[in-house]
């Protein structure tokens, strides 16, 4: 794995080799914490201000400050700058600063680090495995990009090994939810599906564009609450999120899928690319 050269923590750019979090930091050692996975192209971050607003909602829900928009984007600038990278990758991470060894709070100010890395190209398609294990769609994190990533890296490692590239989780209620670190949309009788919030999926800012998208190109597009088995009699279904914009699935379980001839999923793909062209934060 390479390295970027440089970090950003607390408002200063240090050199990776020099930065250091505290480890009495929440989010190293209960998870307390919040980020955000945005790209940045040709030098600009993309969908800056959608990515914001999360993150503010994100740590209301959690209970401590999230940064202006000015000091996000700025810390932003600063770190592609120092690590020359004008195509990157970009993590905000947020928490509640340092701690007792337990669940209660400290009441130092939270950390927030900025860390930008080279923006690898996905392949074509993708393939996923359902997990055995629930997302809690009334649980205290639903819908928090929380970094409480746990139970997303361990169905990741298990759908790893089982040889896809994503895992698919239900809710409790075994209903379709979402990916480890992706939406899904599923396409079912002709019709664009993907789940509703209430099912516990995250707001992904990925997964809001595309429905806009749709619904400006005169498409069918739907949330709806599905069962988990509705993978096994879709036409189409496709992953979204802020790297993969629109990413067709190949197959899912073992079942083959049309994946890039997907009729209706190179629609969707077209529409998200000319309701985002040429827009900076659409």
């Amino acid at each position: 794995m390479s390295l970027p050269s440089h970090i950003w923590i607390n408002g200063t750019v240090f050199p990776t080799a020099e930065a250091r979090i505290s480890p009495f930091d929440h989010g190293f050692l209960v998870g307390d914490g919040v980020f955000e996975t945005l790209v940045a192209r040709h030098g600009k971050p993309f969908t800056a201000i959608r990515h914001w607003k999360r993150l503010v909602a994100s740590c209301d829900a959690m209970g401590f400050a999230a940064p202006r928009f000015e000091l996000f984007i700025a810390a932003i600038q600063d770190v592609m700058d120092a690590n020359g990278m004008r195509d990157a990758r970009i993590r905000v991470t947020v928490t509640s600063g340092d701690g007792p060894l337990g669940s209660d709070r400290g009441h130092d100010t939270p950390t927030m680090t900025v860390v930008a890395s080279v923006l690898k190209p996905w392949s074509p398609t993708e393939t996923a495995v359902t997990v055995p294990w629930t997302r809690n769609e009334r649980g205290a994190l639903a819908g928090i990009k929380s970094t409480s990533y746990g139970e997303n890296a361990r169905a990741l490692a298990d759908a790893k090994s089982r040889g896809a590239g994503e895992a698919i989780l239900a809710n409790t209620r075994d209903e379709l939810c979402e990916g480890s670190g992706t939406n899904l949309f599923v396409v079912h009788d002709n019709v664009v599906k993907t789940p509703p919030l209430e099912s516990g999926c995250l707001a992904g800012v990925t997964r809001a564009l595309v429905i806009e998208a749709c619904q400006h190109a005169g498409m069918a597009v739907r949330e709806e609450t599905m069962p988990l088995s509705i993978l096994e009699t879709c036409q189409e279904a496709f992953l979204t999120s802020s790297t993969r914009d629109v990413h067709p699935l190949a197959a899912i379980d073992g079942r083959k899928l049309p994946g890039e001839s997907a009729t209706m999923t190179q629609r969707v793909a077209q529409a998200f690319r000319d309701f985002i062209a040429g827009k900076d934060d659409p």
